[in-house]
């Protein structure tokens, strides 16, 4: 049994992937302790989790001999300390993504991880999920040929979620905005299926709330082998279908139902497809869809409890994660800039 401790309840996907935690204890990780520096935030979401104590700080809680590892599911301004405080401890760290806000930032949990030798992984969804991983597997055995264009539509209908603009996650000093937080699931889905690009081109604006800072974005990644990526995330999205389109030189991928929005709606379960040269029909995958997005986020507790155990390595690395912020970050400086921007451009730190 793994017994971990919550650093932080703002990233509420740990109340998925922790409640299953709970009402599965074959997974075999148990919640011990919470702590967020919000009380009343800590009371509600450890008495959800099972009635897990309630620390006084997060100082107290890693000091536990009796936790094992840590969850860090804070607001992303408060990543580096709280990785810090862990790894200084031996805890082993789930990081919920993304990693950090700012590179520097990023690039001193790299050190914490490399000093204190801890195993740790940034928590990302789309690494987990089975219709994520059967795509990856088409691309990379060769099943469609040479991949020349690859697209990844995500969204939320954040501009319907009455006071989205009081929340943290529209804090420039928590979150930077709702493009930072979200735009780097899929992100590092494109980091994950193909490394890291050579350059982007992005553009970013603010449409629905002006309280709520760049709501739509689109970013145009280019590879040194020619591949164009396409990352399109629309916070204002009510309703979708499809997710994920990959084309190449004998065939083509398809995804739908693959994020909130295009599981809102009444939908099939067939939701991956893909076409061969030569066939005279789509294959399917064979991977049900999902009734719903939350349960994709719940589904993570199984490969988090793998990592937990040492059965499985990190689902997205320290440096991998370091890679999937530059990525975003070079999305803002193409914004700001309207220029093509190199993913290792050195001006990726003022940003």
């Amino acid at each position: 049994m793994v017994r971990v401790g919550i650093l932080g309840f703002a990233h509420g996907h740990v109340m998925s992937f922790g409640g299953r935690w709970i009402s599965s204890p074959e997974l075999g990780v148990k919640i011990v302790a919470g702590w967020d520096h919000d009380r009343t935030r800590a009371e509600s979401s450890c008495a959800a989790l099972g009635g897990a104590e309630v620390m006084e700080s997060a100082e107290a809680l890693v000091a536990r001999a009796d936790i094992d590892a840590v969850v860090v599911a804070s607001e992303t301004l408060y990543h580096p300390e709280l990785c810090e405080l862990a790894a200084k401890a031996g805890k082993t760290i789930i990081c919920y993504k993304p990693l950090a806000l700012t590179l520097a930032d990023a690039d001193r949990i790299v050190s914490t991880v490399e000093k204190y030798g801890v195993p740790f992984t940034v928590g990302y969804q789309m690494r987990v999920d089975p219709q994520n991983i059967k795509i990856k597997e088409l691309i990379e055995s060769g099943t469609i040929g040479d991949i020349y264009m690859y697209r990844r539509r995500h969204g939320l209908a954040t501009h319907t979620w009455a006071g989205f603009e009081k929340t943290w996650h529209a804090d420039p000093k928590l979150n930077r905005d709702i493009f930072a937080d979200d735009s780097s699931h899929p992100i590092d889905m494109l980091n994950w299926l193909f490394g890291v690009p050579e350059t982007v081109m992005a553009e970013l604006t603010t449409m629905a709330n002006p309280k709520v800072k760049n709501d739509n974005g689109v970013a145009l990644f280019k590879y040194k082998n020619g591949l164009i990526a396409e990352i399109s995330c629309y916070f204002t999205c009510s309703a979708a279908e499809i997710t994920t389109e990959v084309y190449g030189s004998r065939g083509t991928i398809q995804q739908y139902f693959g994020d909130a929005p295009s599981t809102r709606l009444p939908h099939g379960t067939e939701g991956l497809k893909y076409f061969v040269e030569g066939d005279t029909d789509w294959r399917l995958s064979g991977i049900p869809s999902p009734a719903g997005h939350g349960e994709r986020i719940a589904a993570q507790a199984g490969a988090f409890a793998d990592f937990l155990h040492g059965c499985r390595p990190p689902i997205c690395s320290v440096y991998e994660a370091r890679d999937s912020l530059k990525m975003v970050l070079a999305c803002y400086l193409s914004s700001q800039t309207g220029q093509r921007v190199r993913i290792d451009d050195p001006r990726l730190y003022d940003i």
